[in-house]
């Protein structure tokens, strides 16, 4: 087994005028290392290529995550979509990447734009041949994935981006290429690229899509672990434990809460500089304590981290704000999402008597809720998390 993951992120952009999108995402897990992807395009737009775009993605991850061989899956399939009578095409076109223990992709393309590879932070040739599966044409491919390896997927609404509006023949697939290789020098993750790339391709169209446009991004990276400690212990007699097992693991740590910080001071035998300064609007100030990669308040800050995760879940219309923000919640955000691969959270069971207090001006939720939030929030992101309490 190696220290390798993957990070997966799409997005899309309707057809102007369109309440659905008629490209469809969907990925299935195989085991704890080995996932796939599907991208399907559905013909046309509207309603009935959001249909389509649904099933076909749906019933390929399906049958590969329960096993089926990925020339078996494509047969299927291509042997049920019917033909349009009047265009001669599929109702419903699809990419396919399958990863397996993080070190091998296995790539199928039927008519949809063949998939990209950067390497090195430059676009490099993705080999594959074409073949002939349940009597239609599809182009494989097979990569050994490497650290940095960014794989971004297509549906044809991306090329088409801009034709008549910024370029006479759309947005190349090289163009795509190098617009995802300068951006990945950044350090962004999977979600994110993707988003930028369905930005840009809105912008070409003059935020009027001729066509349902998505991207997805798969991002090879090395696992990096970051732990949180959030709340102090139940028992006092369980503070030396918490901190022991906390600061025994590899990777960045997190504190949150003003009390977890105090017993972190006393059992590193270090200070705490709180900034005075509110840099995130009504998010609390931060501090810093050596040994700590980050001090911050506990229950508005993770609030809000919570709501930047929903958001980047769907839309991520918010990514800016985080990504460039200097508050606790902003910094958080960053090493969860960017950052960390495998997060640990250490949770202590005190309750803190203020925010049980029906008479504060805000609604909190309690700490325990936030932590199963937040824990399955960044488990749809394609984290490992474990969550251990005191």
């Amino acid at each position: 087994m190696n220290d390798l993951c993957v990070e997966l992120g799409y997005n899309s952009i309707n057809h102007v005028g369109e309440e659905l999108c008629g490209d469809h995402v969907e990925t299935a897990g195989q085991g704890e290392d080995s996932q796939v992807l599907v991208l399907a395009d559905g013909l046309g737009s509207g309603v009935k290529a959001n249909i389509l775009s649904i099933l076909t993605s749906r019933i390929i991850s399906t049958m590969i995550a329960e096993g089926l061989p990925l020339e078996e899956c494509v047969k299927a399939i291509a042997a049920t979509l019917p033909i349009c009578s009047s265009r001669g095409v599929a109702y419903s076109t699809f990419t396919i990447l399958r990863l397996i223990n993080n070190e091998l992709a296995e790539i199928i393309c039927y008519d949809n734009p063949p998939v990209i590879l950067i390497r090195d932070g430059a676009p490099t040739e993705l080999p594959g041949r074409d073949m002939i599966v349940g009597g239609k044409q599809v182009h494989r491919s097979e990569l050994r994935l490497q650290e940095g390896d960014i794989l971004v997927a297509v549906s044809d609404g991306c090329p088409h981006a801009g034709i008549g509006v910024a370029y006479n023949f759309g947005w190349q697939l090289r163009d795509i290429a190098d617009f995802v290789a300068t951006a990945s020098v950044a350090g962004y993750n999977a979600k994110t690229l993707s988003t930028m790339l369905i930005a840009e391709c809105d912008r070409l169209y003059g935020d009027k899509p001729g066509d349902d446009a998505t991207a997805c991004v798969v991002r090879v990276r090395r696992r990096e672990p970051v732990n949180i400690a959030f709340g102090p212990p139940r028992s006092r007699e369980d503070d030396a434990k918490m901190m022991t097992l906390f600061f025994s693991k590899g990777g960045k740590h997190i504190i949150c809460g003003g009390t977890t910080a105090a017993i972190a001071s006393q059992y590193l035998g270090t200070p705490i500089t709180t900034e005075l300064k509110y840099s995130g609007g009504d998010v609390p100030p931060i501090g810093h304590m050596d040994g700590v990669d980050l001090v911050t308040e506990g229950i508005i800050t993770v609030s809000r981290v919570i709501d930047y995760a929903k958001d980047m879940l769907e839309q991520n219309e918010r990514h800016e704000e985080w990504d460039c923000g200097h508050d606790g919640a902003s910094l958080i955000s960053r090493m969860l999402f960017e950052e960390a691969t495998d997060i640990n959270f250490f949770v202590g069971r005190a309750v803190n008597p203020a925010h049980q207090d029906p008479n504060l001006p805000i609604s909190f939720h309690i700490k325990m809720k936030l932590v199963e939030e937040l824990s399955e929030l960044l488990r749809e992101m394609g984290k490992r998390v474990k969550v251990m309490y005191f």
